[in-house]
């Protein structure tokens, strides 16, 4: 597999921006593989939460050693601390990466594909809710995941005091007290697209039970199995940390229809 660090221009934000690619290469780790097998090839976009970036996927989780020997490429895009949102101030990251980016990824890299049902996200905390939100929002995504998501259709969500003061949160998403039922609250958006009786995302939800969003992950995706959506909502024991998103990440992978091919593991 290549590991590229993108350097582009964003029209949307009017600036340079950075995401990193995972993208398989023809090698001698995968013998089998042809030229005609990485073409039209899958994707997951993997968004990361408040305190990441572009590159924290591939220093804290083993994702680059769990893909290589399954041809999909991994493209994780920065959203800075905007909750992949467009912003009060005028920073339009949510369209940046729902309409911009899939046109610079077609742009840059032709192999990978542009087929609804081989394009899909995921990601943690913050990212778990970008996830939700992007695929809600249009019809780019079959499938899209969270890990220990801020499934926020609340503005008093769990962690908001503590994470920021209420002057970020009103820059990133305007008047609280009017953020139920707005574009930004993933519930309104899940509606939404469930009335419009358009092909709905498959979802994979799991969150830590020690986790301070388990109630707010129990209670947002109850809601959103009422709308219709095929869910798959898992706990176990665990916390808000990489050292759970490092093993349920794969987890994601084995979850997509991409014929995900595990490591040999002959330790008892």
């Amino acid at each position: 597999m290549a590991l590229l660090q993108v350097n582009y221009y964003s029209q949307t934000l009017g600036m340079d921006r950075v995401m990193n690619v995972i993208l398989p290469e023809l090698s001698d780790h995968n013998p089998s593989w042809t030229a005609a097998d990485l073409q039209d090839i899958p994707v997951l976009y993997l968004l990361h939460g408040m305190s990441g970036d572009q590159a924290v996927w591939t220093r804290r989780t083993s994702i680059e050693r769990l893909v290589r020997q399954t041809p999909i490429a991994i493209v994780m895009p920065s959203t800075d601390l905007a909750w992949y949102t467009n912003t009060q101030y005028g920073m339009n990251y949510f369209d940046a990466l729902v309409d911009e980016l899939p046109k610079k990824i077609a742009t840059l890299f032709p192999q990978i594909s542009k087929k609804r049902d081989k394009n899909f996200i995921a990601g943690l905390s913050m990212g778990g809710y970008g996830a939700f939100k992007m695929a809600f929002s249009n019809q780019q995504f079959s499938y899209a995941a969270s890990l220990s998501g801020a499934l926020i259709g609340d503005p008093n969500f769990p962690g908001r005091d503590a994470w920021q003061n209420d002057a970020y949160w009103q820059g990133i998403f305007g008047n609280l007290t009017k953020f139920p039922g707005s574009e930004n609250d993933i519930i309104k958006l899940a509606q939404q697209q469930s009335f419009r009786k358009q092909p709905l995302p498959k979802l994979y939800a799991w969150i830590g039970e020690q986790d301070f969003l388990f109630e707010n992950n129990q209670q947002t995706i109850s809601q959103i199995k009422a709308l219709g959506y095929d869910v798959t909502f898992e706990t176990s024991p665990g916390e808000h940390d990489w050292y759970y998103w490092d093993k349920k990440i794969e987890r994601i992978l084995e979850w997509l229809p991409i014929n995900y091919k595990k490591e040999k593991n002959y330790l008892k």
